[in-house]
C-alpha cells in the first residue's frame, strides 16, 4: 500500500464554466477535483476514475497535472497527456490512464466516467463488429427513444454532435490489437454521461512488489474537433493508421469477383459451381468486367470445426476445382469460419476440451443455437467457440491454413463469424491459458493466418473492425444483403454504408457485401434495387455478387461496368451526421468526371436544394443525369447549385464535370 499523499489544493474555479474559443480541446480541472474536456462543440465534464464498473472508492486528487486520484486501500488512478499523432492534422488532445494497486487478476476494465456531457445533440454509436450496426442516435427530443431506453454501448470511437454552434467532437483510441475499449452512454436520467472503459480482462503483467505490477496502462485516446462529421472521421482512421503495429494493407486493387452464397447457398456441387465458373467468366468477357476472384462459400465442409473434411458431393477434392477457378482466369477462394465448432462435429467429439467454456457452469458456451427446422444447413444444433489460447487447437487452424494454402491452392479466403473469438472476457469464460485479453488472443489467431496465407487476399467477416488493421485487406462493413427494402440487410447497407466507409482505403477496402443484380427472386421495386446497387458500387470498397451473370438485366450490367471501370477511391458523405433520408454521396469517377449520387430512401417523394460547395463542389459545374446503356443527359451547363425531386426509394447519379469559365 503506498503512503497518503499530502491533500492537494482545489483547483482554480475561475474558466471552468469558460467554453474554448480555439478549436483545440482544453483539459482542466473543477473544483470537486473532476476533469472537464471542453472544446466550442461538445464538452466533457465532471470526470472521474472507474474500475471494474464501479468509481474508485473514496477517490480523492492528489496531484493536479497531470491528475492523480488515490481511492481506499492505496488504489491509484492517473492520467498522462502525450503529443498528439501527425495524422490528426490539427489541434488534438492525446491522454492515456493508468491504474496502480490492483493485481491483474482482479481487474477487468478501468477508465473515466464524465457526470456531464454538455451541449450534444446526436452520439455516433460504433458497433465493435461487422453486424452490430453503427448509427447516430438523437440523445433527446420526439426521436430520442432509443437513448432514452438504455445506455448506449459503442467501441474504439464516439462522435458527439452539438446542439449549438456547428462541427463534431471525436473520441477515440489509436491502437486496437490489444485491448477492446468502449464507449457508453446514458441519457435516461435527462443529462447524459459518458463512461469511457479499456477492458483489461484481467491481463497478466510481470509482477512488482508482492507480485503486483507497478501500473495498468490504457492504449492513447484522442480527443479533437473536426468542421464536418465525415472528415473527423477520417482524421481519425488516418490517426489510427499512423499508430497500427503493421502497416493497413489498402495498397491492392479493389476486390471484384463471385461469391457463391447468395445464389446457391450451401447447395453447392461441383458442377453448379463450374457452371457458374463458366457463365461468370463468359459474361465478364463479352461485357468488359474486370473481375478477379470466384469464392467457394460454405458449404462443401460437413460441419463447422471440420475444416479438413469435405461432403461427399466434393469427394475428388476441392483442389481441382480451385485449378479450374485459376485456370478460367479468377484467383480461387474459399469460406472458413474459423472460431466456429459446431456441436456434432468431428473435431468436438474428439477434442471437447478443444472449446471455451463458461467460467460458472464449466460447459462450453453455445454462442449460437438452432433448435428448430433450421439448423444452418447441417446437423449441429450448438456452436461452440475454439479456445484458441489451447496450443493443440491453435495448431489444428495452423495446419487447416497452411493446407489451404499450400495443398488445395486458395489465394482468397473470407473468414467469417470472427466475433467469436472476440466476444467473451474472463469474467464470463473460462478458457485453458489465461492472461492475455480476448482481443490479444483473437489477434494472435489473425497474425498466424497472415503468417500462412502469405500474400494471398483476405476478406473478414462478422469482424472487430478495428483490430484486423494490417493483417485483412478488407472488412464486411454490415449485415448480409437481403431481397426486400424493409428486411435488416437493405437498410444495413444505406446505413452502415455510410457511417463506417470514412475508414474504406485508410484502414482496409469496405465490403458492403454482394449487389444484388439478378432480375427477379426478390421483393424489391425496379427503382429501389437499381439505388441500391449503383449505392454500393459508390462507396468505392468491393464489388462482388452472387447472380449468374449470364441472367442478370441489361441496365444492371451497364451500373457494375461503370463503376468496375472507375478510378479506385472512396466516396464521400457530404451530409454525414443529419438525419436526412437523402443520402449524397460523392466520388471521382476518372480525372475530370465526379460522380454524385442522390438516394431518397424515405416512403415519399422528396425535393432538395443544396449548393454545390456544401457538398464540397465549390465552383461551377456542368451536370449530366447518367442512365443505364444511354448517352448521359445534360441538365446545366454552368451552375453552383443543384435542386432536384426524387420518388420515394429512388435515386439519381449526375456526372459533375468542371464548367468552362463564362466567354
Amino acid at each position: 500500500m503506498s503512503t497518503p499523499a499530502p491533500a492537494a489544493p482545489p483547483a482554480p474555479t475561475a474558466l471552468i464554466d469558460a467554453v474554448p474559443t480555439s478549436a483545440a480541446p482544453e483539459w482542466r480541472l473543477d473544483g470537486a477535483g473532476a476533469l472537464d474536456l471542453r472544446t466550442p462543440a461538445v464538452s466533457l465534464c465532471a470526470g472521474t476514475p472507474v474500475i471494474n464498473g464501479a468509481p474508485l472508492a473514496a477517490a480523492r486528487l492528489v496531484q493536479h497535472d497531470p491528475p492523480i486520484w488515490e481511492g481506499a486501500d492505496g488504489v491509484r488512478f492517473g492520467l498522462e497527456f502525450t503529443p498528439a499523432p501527425a495524422a490528426l492534422e490539427g489541434d488534438s488532445l492525446c491522454l492515456r490512464w493508468w491504474v496502480e494497486g490492483v493485481a491483474p487478476a482482479a481487474l477487468d476494465s478501468f477508465g473515466l466516467r464524465f457526470g456531464s456531457v454538455q451541449n450534444a445533440r446526436r452520439m455516433l454509436r460504433s458497433g465493435y463488429f461487422s453486424w452490430d450496426g453503427s448509427r447516430y442516435l438523437d440523445l433527446d427530443g420526439p426521436a430520442a427513444s432509443e437513448a432514452q431506453a438504455g445506455p448506449l454501448t459503442g467501441y474504439a470511437l464516439v462522435q458527439l454532435l452539438p446542439r449549438t454552434g456547428s462541427g463534431c467532437l471525436v473520441a477515440g483510441f489509436d491502437r486496437h490489437d490489444r485491448f477492446q475499449q468502449s464507449f457508453t452512454l446514458d441519457a435516461t436520467a435527462g443529462v447524459p454521461t459518458l463512461t469511457l472503459l479499456t477492458l483489461w480482462d484481467r491481463k497478466q503483467l510481470p509482477g512488482g512488489a508482492k507480485g503486483v505490477p507497478a501500473r495498468c496502462t490504457s492504449e492513447k485516446l484522442l480527443v479533437f474537433t473536426a468542421p464536418q462529421a465525415e472528415e473527423g472521421l477520417r482524421r481519425w482512421a488516418r490517426a489510427v493508421a499512423q499508430a497500427a503495429p503493421i502497416s493497413p494493407r489498402t495498397g491492392a486493387p479493389p476486390i471484384t469477383g463471385w461469391c457463391s452464397w447468395y445464389n446457391l447457398y450451401a447447395a453447392i456441387t461441383p458442377e453448379n459451381l463450374r457452371h457458374h465458373l463458366r457463365t461468370t467468366a463468359q459474361v465478364a468477357q463479352r461485357e468488359g468486367l474486370p473481375l478477379s476472384v470466384f469464392l467457394i462459400d460454405d458449404g462443401f465442409t460437413p460441419e463447422m470445426g471440420d475444416w479438413l473434411e469435405l461432403k461427399p458431393a466434393f469427394a475428388q477434392g476441392i483442389a481441382p476445382l480451385l485449378q479450374e477457378v485459376r485456370a478460367a482466369g479468377f484467383v480461387p477462394g474459399l469460406w472458413i469460419a474459423p472460431f466456429v465448432v459446431g456441436n456434432r462435429s468431428r473435431l468436438y467429439a474428439e477434442h471437447p476440451d478443444w472449446v471455451v467454456h463458461d467460467a460458472q457452469t464449466g460447459e462450453p458456451i453455445a454462442h449460437m443455437r438452432f433448435y428448430g427446422e433450421f439448423r444452418w444447413h447441417k446437423r449441429s444444433e450448438e456452436y461452440y467457440i475454439l479456445d484458441a489460447t489451447h496450443p493443440d487447437a491453435f495448431a489444428y487452424l495452423r495446419r487447416v491454413f497452411r493446407t489451404w494454402r499450400r495443398e488445395w491452392g486458395c489465394a482468397y479466403y473470407k473468414t467469417d463469424f470472427l466475433q467469436f473469438g472476440s466476444e467473451y472476457g474472463p469474467e464470463r469464460a473460462r478458457s485453458h491459458t489465461p492472461g492475455r485479453t480476448r482481443i490479444e488472443t483473437w489477434r494472435a489467431v489473425m497474425e498466424m493466418i497472415r503468417e500462412e496465407i502469405g500474400d494471398a487476399l483476405w476478406l473478414g467477416c462478422g469482424t472487430p473492425l478495428w483490430a484486423p488493421v494490417g493483417l485483412m485487406d478488407a472488412v464486411r462493413i454490415g449485415r448480409d444483403i437481403g431481397a426486400e427494402w424493409s428486411g435488416t440487410g437493405a437498410q444495413s447497407v444505406l446505413r452502415d454504408g455510410a457511417n463506417r466507409n470514412f475508414a474504406n482505403g485508410i484502414l482496409w477496402q469496405a465490403d458492403p457485401d454482394c449487389l444484388l443484380l439478378r432480375g427477379r427472386f426478390h421483393m424489391l421495386e425496379p427503382a429501389a434495387q437499381q439505388a441500391l446497387i449503383t449505392y454500393a458500387c459508390m462507396t468505392g470498397g468491393l464489388i462482388t455478387t452472387s447472380d449468374d451473370l449470364a441472367e442478370v438485366p441489361a441496365p444492371h450490367l451497364a451500373i457494375l461496368r461503370l463503376f468496375l471501370h472507375a478510378a479506385p477511391g472512396a466516396c464521400r458523405y457530404p451530409l454525414l451526421g443529419s438525419d436526412d433520408p437523402v443520402l449524397v454521396q460523392v466520388r471521382a469517377l476518372d480525372a475530370t468526371t465526379t460522380a454524385l449520387f442522390v438516394f431518397n430512401t424515405a416512403d415519399q417523394a422528396a425535393q432538395r436544394t443544396w449548393p454545390l460547395a456544401a457538398l464540397g463542389l465549390a465552383g461551377r459545374w456542368q451536370v449530366a443525369a447518367w442512365a443505364p446503356n444511354a448517352p448521359p443527359t445534360p441538365l446545366h451547363a454552368h451552375t453552383n447549385q443543384l435542386a432536384l425531386t426524387l420518388p420515394p426509394r429512388s435515386g439519381r447519379l449526375l456526372l459533375l464535370t468542371p464548367a468552362a469559365a463564362p466567354v
